[in-house]
């Protein structure tokens, strides 16, 4: 996006304007409005510009487990660690995954004690490794939701198609709109609408959050990250609760499709199928994950490669679970900015720079 465009997505006087009209649609309310937000970038950009400051009391929005890294269990940085440790391996990641704490260590302590421990900026440059590396075994640590599961898919099949034999993926892929369906049915959470995110959305499409809106009657509005995008998704899910609607509405149009992206479809759907997945805070949810399929088990790391992994642990203390649910705020964390910060991270809320807790502790309370 230009400066141009980014200027006017935040100007002042058409984010002041659209706050006041999210006051004033909310003016005659006698109970306060909850609306979630599930994206890591939606929250890093509430936080960055003050946007919770600018809503009036009776609007309220909290952080869902929109972040990738924070949702990905314990349990999987343990099974990374492990294989960190077998010889012959190189463990390519994105540089998130680095810090993350497991149940007795973390990628960055592993690679200290020797590991070869890579960071990379795309699954192709794992595949590259594995190419310069045919002595050893080259594992992704493939993490993401539908934004980054169509490149793996498509580096999977390059890596069919070209006969590399040294490339696997330990995948930890999640979907979205199955999480959100069990939050809204939450009484304590009480969710009355959600700013759906931006950049899953541009994949599966708006129409993918229909089922949220016709079976749980819970608005939906895909926004953008400026401030004017996210004050507007604000004002669209105030109107639809007051006129009584739920429905499906894209505020980010000049990105997200209705329908989303068919080839990026056709990728997932060739090489993944659906799968019970862990998310931290969660549990497991009943097909929300994205497993490897059959056809390519040979680049599933945890079928072709089993290793032994120890019992997970999650950190003594640690809130991290309750913040991705939105029971909580980072700042009701007794740990947060005291025991937990981003160079002594307790929990992945405070590692990855779409989590929570990294966003609160680095922007401050805002509202």
């Amino acid at each position: 996006m230009n400066n141009a465009i980014l200027d006017e997505f935040r100007n002042r006087d058409l984010v002041q304007g659209l706050a006041l009209q999210i006051a004033r649609l909310a003016e005659d309310r006698e109970t306060p409005l909850t609306f979630m937000e599930v994206c890591g970038t939606h929250t890093m950009s509430i936080y960055q510009f003050g946007i919770r400051s600018l809503l009036p009391p009776g609007v309220r929005l909290i952080s869902g487990p929109g972040c990738p890294v924070c949702v990905t269990p314990v349990g999987y940085v343990d099974s990374a660690v492990a294989y960190a440790r077998l010889p012959d391996t190189i463990i390519a990641t994105f540089g998130d995954m680095l810090r993350v704490p497991g149940s007795t260590s973390s990628l960055m302590q592993e690679r200290a004690k020797g590991a070869d421990i890579r960071i990379v900026y795309s699954p192709l440059d794992a595949l590259a490794l594995a190419g310069k590396n045919p002595e050893k075994r080259i594992i992704f640590l493939g993490v993401g939701f539908e934004t980054t599961a169509p490149t793996i898919a498509g580096t999977i099949l390059s890596a069919a198609s070209r006969g590399v034999e040294n490339f696997y993926v330990l995948a930890a892929h999640k979907t979205i709109p199955i999480p959100m369906s069990i939050l809204s049915d939450d009484p304590e959470l009480a969710i009355d609408g959600y700013l759906c995110p931006a950049h899953v959305s541009a994949i599966i499409g708006a129409e993918a959050y229909r089922f949220l809106s016709e079976k749980h009657g819970v608005p939906c509005v895909v926004t953008g990250f400026e401030p004017a995008d996210i004050l507007q998704g604000v004002a669209m899910l105030v109107r639809q609760v007051v006129e009584g609607r739920s429905t499906v509405e894209n505020q980010y149009s000049r990105f997200v499709l209705p329908e989303g992206n068919p080839k990026a479809k056709e990728l997932l759907s060739r090489v993944f199928v659906p799968s019970d997945a862990a998310w931290r805070g969660l549990g497991v949810i009943p097909g929300s994950g994205l497993a490897i399929a059959p056809e390519f088990a040979r680049f599933d790391a945890e079928k072709a490669l089993p290793v032994t992994v120890e019992e997970p642990r999650e950190p003594e203390g640690c809130c991290c679970g309750e913040v991705l649910k939105g029971k909580i705020s980072p700042f009701d964390c007794p740990l947060f900015g005291t025991a937990c910060t981003p160079e002594q991270p307790v929990g992945a809320c405070m590692v990855s720079s779409e989590g929570s807790c990294a966003a609160a502790y680095k922007y401050g309370d805002a509202g």
